[in-house]
């Protein structure tokens, strides 16, 4: 039976999932993930995989990981692709994560002001570009034009997440006070111990579905500004270096590309030079 297909779903205590996944089924897993997504799994991965994947295993009602990914590959349109694309990505985010850039961004868009736009490429559960929002609302003031900041992901569960921006209390707790007052409302009740994001600040975020494999981005360039942070590192130097120059291609002259702390860089053909710690500018003359 396909994946396309309706199944009767066995219930968890009936089916039993192979123990283990095999060399070939991993090679698979990599190869499918790698066409689809750009993401490189090293046989370090295995167990995340196995954990990962017997989920979706689970909820097809299928016991075999050689049924599951032959039902992926002969059903290309099958919804249940986004769903293997969700359970393998990895979104380890916070508020202000890596806080020393937004400094930058600050300053950056204190220069330039109008019309400035930025573009995050792995937003995640929502935190970076609302990070990214307070810094523009704290530097240049509330939007008063819609959108100023365009978030994607290529899972589309955490960016339902972002869409409702909807928090733990914790997780706030590295803000200041004036920042939890201003942009966040606290729940009462049952929901004390949560935190919902401003309809105003949320409405300066756009988010959407978007894979960077993709041939056509449907993104409203020129940006003064990329982030790409902790995402790079899952590509082969190949694909880096073709998303390298399609940011270049995307942002204005003097743009910023923020790439994460671990992620590093040669001259990019000219296009960029670093400006400070995972901080690329691109040249003034593209």
């Amino acid at each position: 039976m396909s994946i396309g297909c309706d199944k009767i779903k066995m219930t968890s205590n009936k089916l039993r999932i192979q123990s283990g996944i095999s060399d070939k089924e991993l090679e698979t897993v990599s190869q499918l993930i790698y066409q689809r997504a750009g993401i490189v799994l090293s046989v370090q991965k295995r167990d995340m995989v196995y954990n990962r994947l017997s989920r979706r295993l689970r909820d097809q009602g299928i016991s075999t990981f050689s049924e599951y990914l032959n039902d992926l590959k002969t059903n290309p349109n099958s919804n249940e692709w986004q769903s293997f694309i969700n359970a393998l990505t990895t979104n380890l985010t916070s508020f202000f994560r890596e806080s020393y850039h937004f400094p930058i961004l600050a300053e950056h868009a204190r220069q330039r002001k109008a019309g400035y736009k930025i573009w995050c490429t792995a937003a995640s559960t929502g935190e970076e570009p609302i990070s990214a929002a307070i810094t523009l609302n704290e530097t240049l003031g509330k939007s008063m034009s819609g959108p100023r900041i365009w978030a994607t992901d290529i899972d589309t569960e955490v960016l339902s997440k972002g869409m409702a921006g909807v928090y733990r209390l914790s997780d706030i707790d590295n803000l200041s006070a004036e920042q939890k007052r201003n942009y966040f409302m606290r729940g009462t009740g049952t929901q004390e111990n949560r935190v919902k994001v401003r309809k105003e600040l949320l409405d300066s975020i756009h988010y959407e579905q978007l894979n960077l494999l993709s041939s056509n981005w449907d993104v409203p360039a020129p940006f003064d500004a990329i982030f790409c942070r902790n995402v790079m590192i899952y590509f082969d130097q190949k694909t880096q270096e073709h998303l390298l120059k399609r940011f270049a291609s995307l942002l204005k002259p003097g743009g910023l590309l923020f790439t994460g702390h671990s992620e590093h860089f040669g001259p990019m053909n000219g296009a960029f030079r670093l400006l400070g710690q995972s901080v690329y500018v691109l040249s003034q003359e593209k």
